[in-house]
């Protein structure tokens, strides 16, 4: 299972998909990658696991991940169930200059970029013909926009699509800051772990401090997300660990005892498994 997907967004810091249809390709997996990412759906329905939190997903919605957040897409595939999606995924260091000029966008922009919890990664209801047609437009003017003109259109889409989600959320509102995260059970086993996920892990620890049995917990999660806690649990720390490569100058063994893992060797192997490439390779990448 790969867990990381490593995109070089230093030579180009944008990569943009327009309406492509995913039904036959769609893989569910943990993962997490460089740059911001906004998916729009066109046509399905599902979840996507992120921050904790389980979100429906339909038709005209749009949701946020931010740069190496962990989350999971699950759609419901079958012959009358197609899943049509827009992808787009960019450095929003580099966009943020272009924001300069608008001081309101520019701050919704660094909120969704950078503040989970007072930002909605969720957007519901989108004008979904107004949508679909600012789509084509600018998918015809990219296609057609020579290589110097390239990385303007692409940030003229940016912008204009920052807009349209800014106007149709509306000013933030105090109680929308202060909402608690909902509790099913395995939003709850993914809040332990975000403060747990460093350390050993025991199942019946788990179970105990959610006062359930360590069978009903681990069942009702798999039914929930469709996934093992262990499976979770690997991909939080593998994304932990991308983070740290990232941004430190830790030792590999440092790292691993940093994510719960004991041993630089086990670190490795397990790191090179859901990435593809080793530790060492993923910091000199950066």
């Amino acid at each position: 299972m790969r867990i990381i997907n490593y995109m070089n967004l230093y030579n180009h810091p944008v990569q943009l998909s327009f309406q492509r249809d995913r039904t036959e390709e769609f893989l569910e997996i943990y993962h997490a990658h460089q740059g911001l990412e906004l998916l729009y759906v066109h046509e399905g329905h599902g979840q996507v696991i992120v921050n904790q939190q389980i979100l429906q997903l339909s038709p005209g919605c749009l949701v946020c991940f931010q740069p190496f957040q962990l989350h999971r897409i699950q759609m419901r595939i079958g012959p009358e169930s197609r899943y049509v999606r827009s992808l787009f995924v960019f450095e929003p260091s580099s966009l943020e200059p272009t924001l300069a000029a608008f001081p309101s966008l520019r701050s919704f922009f660094h909120r969704i970029w950078k503040e989970p919890q007072q930002a909605p990664q969720l957007f519901t209801g989108l004008p979904r013909h107004y949508v679909d047609g600012m789509f084509e437009d600018y998918k015809g003017r990219i296609r057609k926009a020579p290589e110097e003109l390239l990385l303007e259109e692409q940030m003229l889409f940016l912008v204009a699509l920052l807009h349209m989600l800014r106007s149709h959320q509306g000013p933030m509102k105090e109680e929308d800051l202060s909402r608690p995260l909902t509790s099913s059970v395995a939003e709850q086993v993914m809040q332990w772990m975000e403060k747990h996920y460093m350390e050993a892990f025991e199942l019946k620890r788990l179970a105990a401090a959610l006062h359930l049995s360590p069978n009903y917990v681990s069942g009702v999660f798999r039914q929930t997300t469709g996934t093992s806690i262990t499976e979770y649990l690997t991909a939080r720390r593998i994304r932990q660990a991308c983070l740290l490569l990232k941004s430190s100058d830790m030792p590999m063994q440092e790292i691993g005892r940093a994510i719960g893992l004991s041993g630089s060797s086990y670190f490795c192997n397990l790191f090179k498994k859901h990435v593809g490439i080793s530790p060492y390779r993923y910091k000199r990448s950066n």
